[in-house]
C-alpha cells in the first residue's frame, strides 16, 4: 500500500484574512500539530506546497478576474466580491499557492501515492469571475479541469461535505454530465450561500449527475450515515475515474459559523468509504482538500481523522 502523500508547509498558512478573521493563519499551525502528535508522518509521505501559474489559473478562472485578484492584492484595499473577501495585500500570490498545491497533489496521485491530503485548499464558492465566502480562486474547479487536459481523465466525482453549499463547483459543472456531484451540507434556508436544493440534480444531459443532501441544523452522525448510504450508491453507480473529496470541518458541532451537530468521526468515516470506492474504480486516486472550518479543535479532529480514514483500508 502506497503511503498517502500530505501537503506541509509554511506557505499554505499565507493564505488567511488577518489574525482576527475566521479563515485565519491559526487553522494551518492547529492542523500540523495535531497531525505531528498523533505521529501521521509515519504513515505519510510529506510533500511541499507549489505554485500555480496563471495558465493554470485560467483553466477555470476568466482572465479579467485574476488581472482583478492582481490588482488588488498588491494595494491591499477593497473586496475581491461583495463584502466577504478581503483583498488583503499578497492574496494573489497566496491564493496561487493554494492551487498550486492542490495541482501539485493532482499530479501526486497519478504518480506517487495514490491518494492525498492537503489542508488548505477545497475553496469551493469562487466563481469564474469573482471571488465568494473567503475563496479567491477556485481550486477545486481548476483540479477538475487540469486532471482533465494534463491526464485525460473525464469522469469525476466531487464530494463535499462542508457545511456549506459547494456552490461555486456546482454551478459551473451543472451542465456537465461527466461531473458527479454529491454534497451533503446545512439547508441553504438555514446558511449561507442558500443554494443546494434537493431538487437541483443537473441541467440538460446532465439531469441526475448531481445529488445535493441538504441537512438540518443540529444534524448529528446517526442522521448523517444514514444519507450517505444513499450518497455512496450514487457514487458506486456512476463508477468515476477520479475522487476529490472536500472535507470542510464546520460540519462539526459547535463551528461559530454553522449549526451542524457531526463529529470527526463521520469525516473519517467518509474519507475511509471513498478510499474504497477509488479502490474499486480509480485505480486508489483520490484527492482530499481541508475546506472550511473555524473551530480550531474540530480543524484538528476532522482533517486528521480524514487522513486516518485513508490509510486504513481494513
Amino acid at each position: 500500500m502506497k503511503k498517502t502523500c500530505i501537503m506541509l508547509g509554511d506557505e499554505l498558512a499565507e493564505y488567511h484574512f488577518g489574525i482576527q478573521h475566521p479563515f485565519g493563519p491559526k487553522r494551518y499551525w492547529a492542523f500540523k500539530k495535531e497531525f505531528e502528535k498523533r505521529s501521521l508522518c509515519e504513515k505519510s509521505q510529506i510533500h511541499t506546497p507549489s505554485c500555480a501559474s496563471e495558465e493554470q489559473l485560467k483553466l477555470f478562472h476568466a482572465e479579467d478576474y485574476i488581472e482583478k485578484v492582481k490588482t488588488l492584492s498588491a494595494t491591499g484595499n477593497g473586496y475581491l466580491d461583495q463584502g466577504d473577501t478581503p483583498a488583503r495585500k499578497g492574496i494573489f500570490e497566496a491564493a496561487s499557492v493554494v492551487v498550486g498545491t492542490t495541482l501539485k497533489a493532482a499530479d501526486l496521485t497519478m504518480t506517487t501515492c495514490q491518494q492525498a491530503f492537503t489542508p488548505i485548499a477545497g475553496l469551493h464558492h469562487a466563481t469564474q469571475q469573482s471571488a465568494a465566502g473567503f475563496c479567491v480562486f477556485n481550486d477545486c474547479g481548476i483540479a477538475i479541469e487540469y486532471l482533465r487536459h494534463k491526464h485525460n481523465i473525464k469522469r469525476i466525482a466531487y464530494i463535499d461535505i462542508d457545511a456549506h453549499h459547494g456552490d461555486g463547483v456546482f454551478y459551473s459543472f451543472e451542465s456537465d454530465k461527466e461531473l458527479i456531484f454529491v454534497d451533503l451540507h446545512q439547508d441553504g434556508r438555514t446558511l449561507y450561500p442558500g443554494t443546494g436544493d434537493v431538487m437541483e440534480t443537473g441541467k440538460g444531459e446532465a439531469a441526475g449527475s448531481k445529488l445535493n443532501i441538504p441537512l438540518q441544523p443540529g444534524c448529528t452522525d446517526e442522521t448523517a450515515m444514514k444519507f450517505w448510504e444513499a450518497a455512496e450508491h450514487f457514487i458506486n453507480k456512476a463508477q468515476p475515474e477520479y475522487i476529490l473529496l472536500q472535507c470542510g470541518a464546520d460540519s462539526l458541532d459547535n463551528d461559530p459559523i454553522t449549526q451542524l451537530s457531526l463529529s470527526a468521526s463521520f469525516h473519517q468515516f467518509v474519507a475511509n468509504r471513498l478510499s474504497k470506492l477509488a479502490h474499486k474504480h480509480c485505480q486508489g486516486r483520490l484527492l482530499a482538500m481541508g475546506g472550511g472550518g473555524y473551530n480550531l479543535e474540530n480543524i484538528k479532529a476532522a482533517w486528521n481523522g480524514v487522513i486516518e480514514g485513508l490509510s486504513n483500508q481494513s
